[in-house]
């Protein structure tokens, strides 16, 4: 009897295990992009895989990295911290970015460039400096930084931010690939979330509909495509069959999100980069 306990004890560890889940404290320093990207559906989507998300966004309309810098080193008031616990958004307006850094032990901080900089090199300049000054007020010696890929605007878009791009969708994706693989590497930035590319994927065979205004995503696929961009990127579960999406996509579309979404994650953990 002994023995044939032993056996399935046997079996079973050599069985194959289920992922653990993830309880996982996210803080984006970020702006509007990153609003899109976490604050809709992303708890949703790693709550029904099982994980656990805090979700922190350090918000500012249209903020820079340089901005981002000046602000943390001046401790200015200037932002509205943005948290989601337990799928329940909050908003704390005028507060410094060094109280939002110390409100959580983060595990991953993610850094970004504001939309329209965003395939201009010349415009990371104080990028190392603002991740040096983010890492030495964080509570976590573990803290992960990483970056965050942020979109090509809509091709009708007519702003003239869109200028420096031509107005061209696809220039403007490229110049933003070519900037992260030409200055992240430099600054210690290795693991990138890569919502530009799934959102330029899922327009591929969608078509160009994931805006709402031009240059922030539609509350319905483009806030849909980057939440699962960033859900398996942060939990490393393959999003591709989560069972979540909201009513206003149907199932084929969500469907097309996942598989793009988890395309984007796949080819970005290869150093692969998909040119248009």
């Amino acid at each position: 009897m002994k023995g044939i306990i032993l056996f399935f004890l046997l079996l079973l560890s050599l069985s194959p295990q289920p992922l653990q889940a993830k309880v996982l404290k996210v803080l984006a320093i970020g702006n509007s992009f990153s609003q899109d990207a976490v604050e809709q559906y992303l708890y949703e989507l790693a709550a029904a895989q099982g994980d656990s998300l805090v979700i922190g966004n350090a918000y500012i309309g249209g903020c820079s990295i340089d901005r981002h810098y000046d602000n943390l080193l001046n401790e200015k008031p200037d932002y509205e911290y943005r948290k989601v616990v337990g799928g329940v958004l909050s908003n704390r307006k005028h507060t410094d970015l060094r109280s939002i850094i110390r409100d959580e032990q983060w595990d991953i901080i993610s850094l970004q460039q504001a939309s329209h900089f965003s395939g201009l090199p010349a415009t990371y300049g104080n990028l190392a400096q603002l991740k040096r000054l983010v890492q030495s007020y964080t509570t976590n010696l573990h803290v992960e930084f990483v970056w965050h890929m942020t979109w090509a605007y809509a091709e009708d878009y007519e702003s003239k931010n869109f200028a420096a791009y031509d107005y061209d969708q696809r220039k403007m994706y490229n110049a933003i690939t070519n900037t992260v693989q030409q200055v992240l590497p430099s600054v210690g930035l290795h693991r990138i979330i890569p919502s530009g590319t799934s959102i330029q994927l899922v327009r591929y065979r969608l078509g160009d509909i994931l805006n709402r205004d031009g240059y922030h995503l539609s509350y319905t696929l483009g806030r849909y495509t980057a939440a699962c961009t960033w859900c398996e990127f942060l939990t490393d579960h393959i999003v591709d069959g989560n069972p979540y999406h909201p009513d206003t996509i149907s199932d084929e579309e969500a469907q097309i999100c996942q598989e793009e979404a988890h395309e984007a994650c796949f080819m970005q953990e290869q150093g692969r980069y998909i040119i248009f």
